[in-house]
């Protein structure tokens, strides 16, 4: 299995595991490039690495936020190997291990669930951020705020209602926009 079909693989899990925003290779401020992050109510982030080779997982060990683990990504924090790459013993303290068994991630060891330290929490809050520069770039001369907007101006087009399958943006779920419980 290529290290895409892993990271491909690992974005299919992280929305199935409730992460509603995920973004795969990005990179932050800290020089770290999550193969995939997601982000889950709360700001509760969960990172998956993937890995094809042993070689490839005793190299992750000598990063610098891997080394201080205070500078990492996730709240959450992930492998993603074939079955029997790694060993559960052979992880750092908290990350998980998820292993591909038919051709779906199967969990073989949880993650701790509070592994983000603040810089953590603002390295992220960079990747976000540059991720939406990005959009931006892509979008314009329209601003992000405009693209959003893009529902108000269908339902003018349509003369008030709403394009068909389209919920105004009152009505449309966001978890994120919710405050926890």
């Amino acid at each position: 299995m290529t290290h895409a079909q892993l990271v491909e693989r690992a974005v299919r899990w992280l929305r199935s595991y409730g992460c509603g925003v995920v973004l795969s290779e990005q990179a932050c401020a800290s020089g770290e490039m999550p193969d995939a992050i997601g982000w889950k109510r709360g700001c509760h982030s969960v990172l998956v690495e993937c890995k094809t080779s042993r070689a490839d997982f005793l190299a992750d060990r000598e990063k610098p936020w891997r080394q201080k683990p205070e500078n990492g990504a996730g709240s959450e924090r992930f492998y993603l190997t074939p079955r029997g790459l790694i060993r559960p013993q052979e992880l750092a303290p908290g990350w998980g291990l998820l292993e591909i068994a038919k051709r779906q991630p199967e969990m073989v060891k949880a993650s701790a669930k509070d592994l983000r330290s603040a810089a953590g929490f603002r390295y992220e809050m960079n990747l976000l951020l540059a991720s939406l520069r990005r959009v931006e770039v892509r979008i314009e001369p329209q601003s992000i705020t405009e693209f959003l907007k893009w529902k108000n101006r269908m339902a003018e087009y349509n003369r008030g209602p709403m394009p068909e399958g389209i919920l105004p943006p009152e009505e449309e779920p966001n978890c994120f926009l919710e405050t926890e419980a």
